[in-house]
């Protein structure tokens, strides 16, 4: 992770300066599944309580970390959706057009 201000929360975290780490969503500190895993690890060891302000869940119960995790998954899934539509729209610059290969609207008969 290049994320110069999550290395200094983890670094803050690692020197016991934190017991407590607020985010407005979740997907702000992370979007990767496997990266957010790694996180929520490393709060659970140093016991660092981890709070949402727009999305209420409580991280220490089981039915909290599903919530979680589904969050998660979502937020990962909008970030490969986008990354899809972003390689998408390269290689469909990237083709040859003609002026026939434009699509034009039906005519409808009324």
């Amino acid at each position: 992770m290049e994320r110069p201000a999550l290395s200094r929360l983890l670094a803050d975290i690692e020197a016991r300066k934190i017991d407590c780490v607020v985010v407005c969503k979740v997907d702000r500190l992370s979007r990767s599944l496997l990266d957010f895993a790694r996180i929520m690890e490393i709060f659970e060891q140093r016991e660092i309580s981890f709070v949402s302000v727009t999305q209420q869940f409580n991280t220490a119960t089981s039915m909290g970390r599903l919530v979680l995790n589904v969050l998660l998954s979502f937020a990962q899934f909008e970030r490969e959706i986008i990354g899809e539509r972003i390689r998408d729209k390269i290689a469909a610059q990237r083709r040859p057009t003609t002026s026939d290969s434009r699509i034009r609207p039906s005519r409808c008969s009324a």
